[in-house]
């Protein structure tokens, strides 16, 4: 099966049980500000729902690590704190690789 035919089933499925009834927004147009990429738009419907893709969420926490260790001083803290920024980035690249997969990208 398809996932464009298995998206469709669920979006009639939830249709058919209301759960999209009297959503946020609903009647509006879509506000593409930005890039307007189909991307950008879900991610900030998903953002809106208060839903946050990992890939997002370990971007945000490769930043915040960073900042811990550019703040960190002594060797054996520095080394703590690089061990977890790679273990970070690692998971964000394997987000990132699964994404582009699925994408075919």
């Amino acid at each position: 099966m398809k996932f464009s035919d298995l998206a469709e089933r669920q979006i009639l499925k939830a249709q058919a049980e209301g759960q999209l009834d009297n959503l946020k927004g609903a009647g509006k147009p879509l506000n593409i500000e930005g890039d307007g990429s189909a991307d950008a738009i879900g991610f900030r419907i998903m953002a809106d729902a208060g839903v946050v893709p990992r890939e997002i969420q370990l971007r945000k926490a490769v930043e915040a690590q960073s900042l811990i260790l550019q703040e960190t001083t002594g060797e054996e803290a520095r080394k703590r704190e690089v061990i977890k920024l790679n273990d970070l980035q690692l998971r964000l690249s394997i987000e990132q690789e699964a994404r582009r997969r699925f994408y075919g990208s």
